[in-house]
């Protein structure tokens, strides 16, 4: 990975780590996660048939029997429990029956509560506001200060537990209760949580302790849905049309069961809004499944999130998208099926920071990606133009292979130097104007010969043009394209040897060096300036070939030859020496092309 790749690398998985941390400790998000935990997690269980509910609707039944709620007199309750008897375990009484309003009906009340001794009867806290001082000498603000109990007429004949429902959060749902507040020394209990625990005692069985977090509060397991668990019309009751043995052993709620009697709330496992005798139903429910789930620690599900996101981030920037992908898709998944494991043993673990922040990291790297990755193919796409012909650039285009050492890299393959011959007389004899004439038309006829035949264009030097066949793309049968190119170039000189003869009455020619072999190719120079080129033995002796071929001829190296003899006629020159090398190099001047050239030579 090169070094610039590798830092970006770095900084953006720092970046991405304290950012994916901050958000997640801070819970910045807060109101999102929890709506996404609400769904995921709320999932009804199915209610207990050991809760039954005794409902208190406005129907116009219960009002033609019984009268407006408002207007019930206390012996309606105390009808109830006489007429369930000792078959509920415990019948708890979620209506608030503050001071007197008939002694006769409330003394009624009073006796049927004592009578049965399994009756939790509903009080209620007011809390205030006040400016409190802590153990360690720091005052704050206590807005949970209880300033007072208001006890109902059956205190001292049932059980007692206050009714105040904990709303949690800003959109006003409940997802938690507190199970006990400490008053004057005593410790009170919650309504749910009083039922619970006298239904434990008359029954025997072993009470289950919750969990409870760092506030003290109970976070509800909701096992139903709002009008999931079963409930009867309390005229059904009153009137005899279901048989009282239907609540035996059962915890029986009494309580408000319509709209119009303002006791309904919330919650996190529906749209409609739930009754407070069902979220009590819901609790005592929690408490005897034992499910009481408490938040996961935030520092170590923070670092976690971090560090998945991280590593998504890493893997994105340094691998192909088959591999990234995958990755990133099983982490997410496997961190909401983790979180699903977690809330099932109790725990309650944020649920959308690490999807977001896997999926944010996943995204931007890929985005960045492919961002720097067309940055990359349109740099090389405008340098190779130069060099290379139009139909390989747009070849290169549709495959999309852009795999290009930019460095130096050994290779074979073949040069061609093609160079005009009496140049400098030429030059001295006419206008400059007329020498670039004739130089751009010749250098026109030797740049679209090279590309006709897929090659290089290494470079110009003053008349001189030099070509490259099989770098920087691989090519199919490069060393005859190279001779096949010199050929072109000779017999294009011709027309334009007229051309020029009528014009300026001067004649000039081209003569032609073709090698083949190995050969450093890459771009070279410095960091703000580089020319793609190839270097070595092979690109010299194609040189000197050139500066010892006449007019119009095309002199080839004997490996050159070998290569392509099939396909080509050429006379033999023999062994002559070359500036610079030690050793003469046996070469041929190419004639002509065979009628069957055809085929392909890889080298």
């Amino acid at each position: 990975m090169e070094k610039n790749k590798k830092i970006r690398i770095s900084v953006g998985a720092v970046i991405c780590f304290i950012l994916a941390f901050v958000v997640s400790y801070f819970d910045l998000f807060v109101s999102f996660d929890t709506r996404a935990k609400d769904m995921l997690y709320q999932q009804p269980r199915g209610t207990d048939n050991r809760i039954k509910i005794i409902a208190i609707d406005d129907s116009d039944e219960s009002r033609a029997v019984l009268g407006n709620f408002g207007t019930w007199k206390r012996d309606v309750y105390a009808r109830v429990i006489e007429t369930l008897g000792d078959e509920p375990s415990v019948i708890a009484i979620d209506v608030l029956m503050l001071g007197e309003i008939d002694a006769e009906t409330d003394n009624r009340l009073f006796e049927a509560c004592k009578a049965s001794n399994r009756v939790v009867a509903a009080e209620y806290i007011n809390y205030d506001t006040v400016f409190e001082t802590g153990a360690d000498g720091v005052g704050y603000v206590n807005h949970a200060h209880i300033d007072s109990i208001s006890t109902p007429v059956t205190e001292g004949a049932a059980e007692l537990g206050f009714v105040n429902i904990k709303i949690n959060d800003e959109d006003g749902t409940v997802r938690s209760v507190k199970l006990t507040e400490e008053y004057n020394g005593e410790t009170l209990q919650h309504f749910a949580m009083r039922a619970y625990t006298r239904w434990c005692e008359l029954t025997g069985n072993r009470p289950n302790t919750p969990a409870l977090d760092s506030t003290g509060c109970m976070w509800i397991d909701y096992a139903g849905r709002p009008q999931d668990y079963e409930y009867i019309p309390i005229t059904k009751v009153l009137d005899g049309s279901v048989d009282p043995r239907a609540f035996r052993d059962c915890i029986v709620f009494v309580g408000a069961y319509a709209q119009g009697l303002r006791d309904e709330y919330n919650v996190p496992n529906s749209s409609d809004r739930m009754y407070g005798v069902e979220i009590n139903a819901n609790i005592v429910q929690a408490l005897m499944d034992g499910r009481s789930p408490v938040p996961t620690d935030k520092l170590i599900t923070s670092l976690l999130c971090a560090l998945l996101a991280t590593a998504v981030f890493i893997v994105t920037g340094i691998t192909k998208v088959q591999i990234s992908a995958p990755v990133y898709v099983a982490v997410t998944g496997l961190w909401v099926g983790v979180c699903l494991l977690l809330w099932q043993s109790g725990s309650i673990t944020p649920l959308i920071y690490t999807p977001f922040f896997t999926s944010l990291a996943f995204f931007v790297e890929l985005v960045f990606n492919y961002v720097a990755e067309s940055m990359e193919k349109r740099r090389i796409m405008s340098a190779f133009k130069k060099y290379v012909a139009p139909q390989v650039v747009e070849n290169i285009a549709k495959s999309g292979n852009y795999k290009i050492n930019l460095g130096g890299e050994r290779k074979h393959i073949a040069v061609l130097f093609v160079d005009i011959r009496g140049f400098t007389t030429m030059s001295e004899s006419l206008e400059p104007e007329q020498v670039v004439d004739i130089v751009n038309t010749y250098l026109n006829l030797t740049t679209n010969s090279i590309f006709a035949n897929e090659g290089t264009l290494d470079k110009f030097v003053g008349d001189a043009t030099m070509a490259v066949f099989n770098a920087p793309f691989d090519l199919d049968d490069y060393v005859f394209r190279a001779v096949k190119t010199a050929m072109d170039i000779v017999a294009g000189s011709a027309a334009i040897e007229e051309k020029f003869m009528a014009k300026y009455g001067k004649s000039v020619g081209f003569g032609v060096g073709v090698n083949c072999g190995d050969a450093v190719v890459g771009n070279m120079g410095c960091d703000f300036r580089m020319d793609y080129t190839a270097m070595g033995d092979t690109v010299n002796t194609a040189a000197r070939l050139e500066a010892n071929a006449k007019r119009s001829q095309i002199l080839i190296s004997s490996e050159v030859y070998e290569r392509v003899k099939d396909r080509i006629t050429a006379e033999p020159i023999g062994e002559i020496p070359l500036k610079g090398k030690s050793v003469g190099v046996f070469v041929y001047s190419v004639t002509g092309m065979k009628n069957n050239a055809g085929g392909t030579d890889n080298g």
